[in-house]
């Protein structure tokens, strides 16, 4: 049964209907402000994805969670809450972006035998402290990331807002984020099938080693500016953006880069040759 991606992916979907019906009955039956009680659910339905993680012996089944948990998130407000300009823009940019990169990763899941290369080098370094890496670093840290993100448009949701100038530009901005990041998956998808064991070095990737992860964090600071922009203040929703951005920069790239010069000979020359992120810079690392 494992073995059948159609099979996987559908056992996939049940666990996050689960999760998301355990959520929302949380959420609606908490005393709390909205944020407590949604950071309240949202940690609820992680830990019984993780417990679905623990029985399937595969931390990948947390995967989809990124891009999941935002489109439920925001499709439950859109629905229950008032209908205005910003809120419908908010939606468009976040539920795009989710329904992109859920079929992104839909793609590339083969079946819950295959579990993520950064899971397993984590099993094998920590041992018997895995579980609890498991839960507190593959899926309650990213969880609390998403939250943080998402949240300057529960804001937007929950308090009265108003269209501006810069509430366009930054919406603008996080349609041609979320695009920015399918052109340079699509492109990468295409390099992986022609079996080379070398870089990518044409289109996005002839300009930045990691394109993809430049259109996440561009998707998400304009997220939270183009919230700000409409609240007319709450500058601290900014933060979001920043920890994602931290993440990306201090965990994220240097794994995968440190699996990369494990594999391809030639990474350090690579390296000097093309920018992290942003080819405009000068080079950080």
């Amino acid at each position: 049964m494992k073995k059948n991606k159609i099979t996987s992916l559908m056992i996939i979907l049940a666990i996050y209907f689960i999760a998301a019906i355990a959520g929302y009955t949380i959420y609606i039956n908490l005393p709390f402000e909205f944020y407590f009680n949604l950071l309240i659910a949202d940690i609820s339905s992680t830990i019984l994805i993780f417990i679905f993680s623990c029985i399937f012996k595969n931390a990948s089944c947390y995967d989809a969670y990124w891009s999941v948990a935002p489109i439920v998130i925001i499709s439950f407000y859109l629905i229950s809450k008032p209908f205005n300009i910003v809120r419908l823009l908010l939606s468009i940019a976040i539920i795009g972006w989710g329904i992109r990169l859920t079929i992104n990763w839909a793609y590339t899941f083969d079946n819950l035998l295959w579990m993520d290369w950064r899971y397993k080098m984590l099993k094998e370094k920590t041992k018997w402290l895995y579980p609890l890496v498991n839960f507190l670093g593959i899926h309650l840290f990213p969880t609390l990331v998403v939250y943080t993100c998402i949240l300057p448009a529960v804001f937007c949701f929950e308090y009265e807002t108003s269209f501006n100038i810069l509430v366009l530009l930054f919406f603008l901005l996080s349609m041609f984020s979320f695009q920015f990041q399918a052109v340079a998956d699509i492109q990468m998808h295409r390099f992986r099938k022609t079996g080379s064991n070398t870089f990518i070095r044409n289109g996005l990737w002839k300009y930045s080693r990691h394109p993809n992860y430049l259109g996440e964090i561009m998707m998400w600071i304009s997220i939270g500016l183009l919230s700000i922009s409409a609240l007319n203040g709450y500058y601290f929703l900014i933060i979001g953006s920043f920890i994602n951005t931290l993440m990306f920069v201090f965990i994220s790239i240097p794994m995968a880069e440190e699996h990369q010069r494990s594999r391809k000979e030639g990474f350090d020359e690579y390296k000097k040759e093309t920018r992290m992120l942003l080819p405009i810079y000068k080079k950080i690392d």
